[in-house]
């Protein structure tokens, strides 16, 4: 997404700590702006009509009301937005109805802060994905859509990952856990090949020891850097 300007986002949360951890975190990591946060559904519908955003952040227990209720209002389905449901019900009923009314993911509270990264990555893959291919495979379907939950498994991934080399990567973010770093920048400080640095990078992603950060430049691909996840913000609640 060189060159573009930030998507607006907007934050329906009626707790207004985690709603600012949830744009700060938003702003810091990804080409996104939030435009407003709204703690009811009256002021989220204010906030919608005036901004039209790209991507909601929807908590679902509001004081006025469930946030389930506004993803199928026509309000929502007027213009091209994504909501990313976030709410503490876990009912089968709630889940459903949230999917069958298009909501791009639904995470249940307390929000993992590795889930959101990780939601929040595929809905920039979606949008990278709508604006520059015009005809996709079954597998980009699946990465976009169908795996929310198992990409988030260490599982899969930890076959080829071998105990004393994952403790060299893990050792470079230790030393200087302010420090964003590129594959390129590890696999020198570690001394193994850039396939390699890779793998174990991702791995540790998926572990949340580090979290990537998309660096957009003025020409080529965004960049994927990786910092270390503070112990304090692994999770907001």
């Amino acid at each position: 997404m060189n060159n573009l300007s930030a998507l607006d986002v907007v934050i329906v949360e009626d707790e207004p700590h985690l709603a600012g951890l949830h744009r700060d975190f938003i702003e810091q990591n990804f080409n996104l702006r939030v435009v407003g946060l709204a703690a009811t559904l009256e002021q989220a519908r204010s906030l919608l009509r005036l901004h039209q955003p790209r991507l909601i952040l929807l908590d679902n227990y509001l004081p006025d009301g469930q946030g389930v209720d506004l993803i199928d209002s026509p309000l929502l389905k007027g213009f091209d937005c994504s909501v990313i449901f976030i709410t503490a019900a876990s009912d089968m009923q709630t889940c459903s109805q949230a999917m069958r009314s298009g909501a791009f993911d639904y995470i249940i509270k307390p929000v993992s802060f590795h889930r959101l990264r990780s939601s929040l990555e595929r809905f920039m893959q979606l949008v990278e994905t709508l604006r520059h291919v015009k005809v996709v495979d079954q597998r980009a379907l699946d990465r976009l859509y169908n795996l929310p939950a198992s990409d988030t498994s260490p599982a899969p991934s930890a076959k080829g990952i071998e105990p004393n080399t994952l403790e060299l990567v893990q050792r470079v973010f230790n030393a200087k856990p302010d420090v964003s770093w590129s594959v390129e920048q590890v696999v020198e400080e570690v001394g193994i090949s850039k396939t390699t640095g890779r793998r174990y990078l991702e791995y540790c992603v998926e572990m949340g020891f580090i979290g990537v950060e998309m660096q957009y430049g003025n020409i080529g691909h965004p960049r994927r850097l990786y910092r270390k996840i503070s112990d304090t913000k692994k999770t907001t609640s």
